[in-house]
């Protein structure tokens, strides 16, 4: 249950701290969440215990008050099949994904045709926005690069000289999320996502970090557990039906 936790505190920092440097990252009694105008991330409001009937009324009154859609992501950790309430009260499943982690402590052999740039400049992070929208098919606006915290590092991944793909690296606790891994279409199925992935662990390795989580699509998972990670917990993610 640590490591789902874990897992669970590092995405939801990930969107947290992403959002406080535009005054958008919000905390109330029954929710959090953070919204930021011209982009489609994070977007996201989370509970941080089993919701029930009256926390979802309340969630519901402050969604349909957003002009931008918002996703709430439903940890199947409790034990009961509460996410019904959601789906009774006008939410809809968008995706699921699946919470994963690894503890490893030797580093992979990284190939020499491939490697990991952090982003640091404007323009690189234009470059690094237009390469993830290619790769997942929504928008993050540049600008939340720029004002990244130390803690979240975003990179480009390079195939000789050539722009491939995105990855970030969020760590927190001595926890290192993996997060935004993505190929763009025209090079995918050439193993660089599982590139990608190797370095990313080895630099969560390198910093001493005591766990590596992620949250995989099914499309994802056989990769992830390849490289030796394991199945935690379902995230069902839900959208309110009328902002479809």
């Amino acid at each position: 249950m640590n490591n789902i936790k874990s897992n669970i505190q590092n995405l939801t920092s990930l969107w947290q701290s992403v959002s406080e440097p535009f005054d958008s990252y919000f905390s109330e009694p029954d929710f959090n969440y953070g919204l930021i105008k011209n982009s489609e991330w994070p977007n996201r409001l989370w509970f941080d215990q089993d919701i029930n009937k009256e926390k979802i009324v309340l969630a519901k009154e402050k969604i349909a008050s957003f002009s931008t859609k918002i996703t709430i992501p439903y940890w199947d950790i409790y034990n009961s099949n509460s996410y019904e309430i959601l789906e009774q009260n006008g939410f809809v499943l968008k995706f699921e994904q699946i919470g994963m982690s690894l503890k490893r402590n030797h580093v992979f052999t990284e190939f020499n045709s491939l490697s990991l740039k952090q982003v640091c400049t404007q323009k690189e992070a234009e470059l690094w926005s237009v390469l993830f929208s290619k790769s997942f098919g929504y928008f993050i606006n540049p600008i939340i690069l720029s004002k990244s915290q130390e803690n979240t590092r975003y990179y480009i991944a390079y195939h000789k000289d050539e722009a491939v793909g995105t990855g970030i690296l969020h760590t927190v606790n001595n926890v290192s999320g993996i997060h935004s891994v993505g190929i763009i279409p025209e090079q995918r199925r050439k193993g660089f996502a599982e590139q990608i992935m190797q370095a990313l662990i080895n630099k969560s390795i390198k910093i001493n970090c005591d766990c590596i989580t992620l949250q995989a699509s099914d499309m994802g998972k056989g990769l992830y557990l390849k490289l030796g990670f394991q199945k935690q917990f379902i995230i069902k993610n839900y959208v309110l039906q009328q902002l479809i």
